[in-house]
């Protein structure tokens, strides 16, 4: 859907990329597939494929999990007009040249550690998490971190959309994310592949 965020780019940088974020086990690949299903380009080499963890995919861009040590990162400008998939570690390290439109996906952390320790049992890593009470601490510190450098960096936009609430209404969360975007993708196609039944770890 080339110019999809035509009302929101800067000519000398191009149109925004649209980052997806969160930490792992938030949400992102079920906000991947929203966008992707609206139409939006996706930057991904499908290399990581779907698995008993994640049975719609993980929408990823191999070469994104090496920006923190990276130098040339021009690459990200091939993402500009499309949705690429940054986890919130490595916000920092995205390059200044481009603009970026991000979502970024909020998940009970309870739920979140929840999911993390059931998929490192799945790969035959159980127990590798650590401590959850200090991965709380430190997850809740590393989300203060993130909210402080979307208002620092001039080229970051940001809106947080917590995983629970877009699964329990769809609508709602394709509004938002829609209104975001520029207002131009098709609602009813994102809301219709988010499948609560996917939902699993949830608290209560």
């Amino acid at each position: 859907m080339a110019g999809f965020l035509s009302r929101l780019f800067k000519p000398d940088l191009g149109e925004p990329i649209v980052i997806v974020s969160g930490l792992p086990r938030s949400g992102t690949s079920m906000m991947m597939k929203m966008l992707d299903a609206a139409g939006v380009p996706i930057m991904t080499d499908a290399v990581r494929t779907a698995d008993i963890d994640n049975p719609k995919g993980y929408y990823e861009y191999e070469r994104v999990k090496d920006l923190e040590k990276e130098t040339d990162k021009s690459y990200l400008k091939e993402g500009r007009g499309k949705a690429l998939k940054v986890i919130s570690w490595l916000l920092k390290d995205l390059p200044d040249d481009n603009r970026y439109r991000i979502i970024f996906m909020r998940r009970d952390l309870g739920e979140v550690i929840a999911s993390q320790n059931k998929m490192l049992k799945h790969r035959g890593e159980e127990g590798a998490g650590g401590d959850d009470a200090m991965m709380v601490d430190a997850y809740m510190n590393h989300l203060a971190s993130v909210r402080i450098l979307s208002r620092k960096r001039d080229n970051f936009e940001m809106i947080e959309v917590r995983y629970d609430t877009a699964v329990k209404d769809p609508a709602a969360a394709a509004k938002l994310v829609n209104e975001f975007l520029g207002g131009k993708l098709s609602e009813t196609k994102m809301r219709e592949v988010v499948d609560a039944e996917l939902y699993r770890n949830r608290k209560g």
